[in-house]
C-alpha cells in the first residue's frame, strides 16, 4: 500500500506538487542553454543529430535523436493533453457552460492577439510563418509558479488558468494540424483513419484494456508520421478514443462488503489491500491512463524535450523581428488577449469570474499565460527550417517565458496583498 499523504516526507510532497515540474523544466532548459553556449557546443549539436534506427523486419525507421524526441516522445505529451481535454470537456471545468465560455473566450483572445502582434511585425518578411509560436501557454510552468505562491492565490484562479491552458493546448493542436503540416500521403492517411476508427469502436464498446490502446496508439503514430501530418497529432486522436465510462462496480461493491466483515488484523489488512486494488481497477481507462502518464511526462518527456530544444546558441543568431514578435506576442499579447476575452464574455453575460477572483488577479493569470516554453518551442521547430530564424524564435520564447513568470508572480503577490488589505478595511469599517 502507498503511504498516506500525512506520512509522506516534505520532499515527497514537494516532488508531487506543480512547483517541482516547473523547477525541473527550468533546470534542464538551463543545462541545455549553457551547454549550447559553452566550449562543448559542438557536442550538443552532435547529440541532437545522432541517428537511431528502428527495424521491424525489412522496414526501417531512421530518425535523429532530436526527431525521436519531438515526433515520438512528444506524442506521449500530446496524448496526456488530449486526455485532459476530454476529461475537462465531459466531467471537468469545461463541462459547465459558463466556466467553459470564460476559458474559451480568454483562450481565444490569448491566441489571436499574440498572433496578430507577431504578424504585424513580420508581415511579408522571412519570419512570417512563425505567427503560431506566441499563441501557446506552458501549463506546467504556469501552474508551477502558482504552486510557489501557495494559498495566497485563490483556488478559483488556479482552476481558471488550468482550463485556459487546456483550451489553449487544443487551439495549438488545431493550428499544428491545419497550418504546420507537410504534403499528405493519402495511403498512410487512410491507414491512420482505419486505426483511429478501430480505437474509437473499442472506446464506444467500453474496452478497458490499456494494452490494446497502446498497440493501436503505436500503429496510429507510425501511420500519422508517414502520412505527412505531424506525428504528435496521433496522441490527441488516441486520447479521444479512450473511454471515460467506469466499468461495472460490482467487484468494487463485493470487495467493500468483504472488507467490512470482522476478522483478525492480518485478514482485515488483506481485505483492505484487495479493496484498494479494486478501487484502482474501478477507475475508467481514461483516468488510469492519465494517472500513469503524469509522472512519465513530468519527469521524463518534458525535461528531455527541454534538454533537446532549449540549447539556443546565441552566437549563431542575434535578436531580430522574429524574436521581437514572439516576445511582444507572449508578454503583451497574452495578457491583453486573455483579460480582454474574459472581460468581453463577462460583459456579455455569458460567463462570470470564478469565486473570490478579481480582475487584477486575472491580469496576473494573463501574464502567466505568457509562459510559452514547451508548446512555443515545439511550434518554433515546425515553423522554421532556417537555423537563424529558429534561433531567433527560441530566444524570444525563452526571454518572454522568464519575464512572464517573474512579472506574473510579482503582480499576483501585489494583487492578493491589496485584496487582503481592502477586505481588512471593509471589515474594520463594518465593526465601527
Amino acid at each position: 500500500m502507498s503511504p498516506s499523504p500525512v506520512a509522506a516526507s516534505p520532499f515527497a510532497r514537494f516532488v508531487h506538487n506543480g512547483a517541482f515540474a516547473g523547477l525541473l523544466l527550468v533546470c534542464t532548459a538551463l543545462i541545455a542553454f549553457v551547454w549550447a553556449n559553452s566550449p562543448l557546443r559542438d557536442s550538443y549539436a552532435t547529440f541532437q543529430k545522432t541517428y537511431f534506427s528502428l527495424n521491424l523486419g525489412e522496414s526501417s525507421l531512421r530518425l535523429s535523436l532530436e526527431h525521436w524526441v519531438n515526433d515520438g516522445l512528444m506524442a506521449v505529451f500530446f496524448l496526456l493533453v488530449g486526455l485532459e481535454i476530454k476529461r475537462e470537456l465531459l466531467i471537468g471545468e469545461l463541462a459547465s457552460r459558463r466556466r467553459a465560455t470564460l476559458a474559451v473566450a480568454a483562450a481565444a483572445g490569448g491566441m489571436l492577439i499574440p498572433a496578430g502582434i507577431y504578424a504585424l511585425l513580420n508581415a511579408g518578411g522571412p519570419g512570417t510563418s512563425g505567427w503560431g509560436v506566441p499563441m501557446a501557454t506552458d501549463i506546467a510552468f504556469a501552474l508551477g509558479v502558482l504552486a510557489l505562491l501557495g494559498s495566497r492565490v485563490p483556488v478559483g484562479l488556479k482552476v481558471f488558468l488550468t482550463a485556459l491552458a487546456i483550451v489553449d493546448d487544443l487551439g495549438a493542436v488545431l493550428v499544428i494540424a491545419l497550418f504546420y503540416t507537410s504534403g499528405v500521403q493519402l495511403a498512410f492517411l487512410g491507414l491512420a483513419a482505419l486505426t483511429w476508427g478501430a480505437a474509437l469502436v473499442c472506446g464506444r464498446r467500453g474496452v478497458v484494456s490499456l494494452k490494446l490502446y497502446a498497440v493501436l496508439g503505436i500503429l496510429l503514430w507510425f501511420f500519422v508520421l508517414q502520412s505527412g501530418l505531424h506525428a504528435t497529432i496521433a496522441g490527441v486522436l488516441l486520447a479521444f478514443a479512450v473511454p471515460i465510462r467506469k466499468p461495472d462496480p460490482a467487484g468494487y461493491l463485493a470487495s467493500l462488503t468483504n472488507a467490512a466483515k470482522p476478522g483478525r488484523g492480518e485478514q482485515v489488512g488483506a481485505r483492505l489491500r484487495d479493496l484498494e486494488d479494486q478501487l484502482e481497477r474501478s477507475q475508467s481507462p481514461l483516468h488510469r491512463l492519465e494517472h500513469a502518464l503524469h509522472p512519465v511526462v513530468t519527469f521524463a518527456v518534458l525535461p528531455v524535450f527541454a534538454l533537446m530544444n532549449a540549447g539556443v546558441a546565441v552566437s549563431s543568431g542575434g535578436l531580430g523581428t522574429v524574436s521581437l514578435g514572439v516576445t511582444l506576442g507572449l508578454l503583451l499579447g497574452k495578457p491583453l488577449g486573455v483579460v480582454g476575452g474574459a472581460w468581453l464574455a463577462v460583459r456579455m453575460g455569458v460567463a462570470a469570474l470564478p469565486r473570490r477572483v478579481t480582475w487584477p488577479q486575472m491580469v496576473g493569470a494573463g501574464l502567466l499565460a505568457g509562459i510559452g516554453f514547451t508548446m512555443s518551442l515545439f511550434v518554433s521547430n515546425l515553423a522554421f527550417d532556417d537555423a537563424a530564424l529558429l534561433t531567433q524564435a527560441k530566444l524570444g520564447v525563452l526571454i518572454a517565458s522568464v519575464i512572464a513568470a517573474v512579472l506574473g508572480a510579482v503582480w499576483l503577490l501585489m494583487a492578493t496583498r491589496q485584496e487582503k488589505q481592502n477586505s481588512a478595511s471593509i471589515k474594520a469599517e463594518a465593526n465601527l
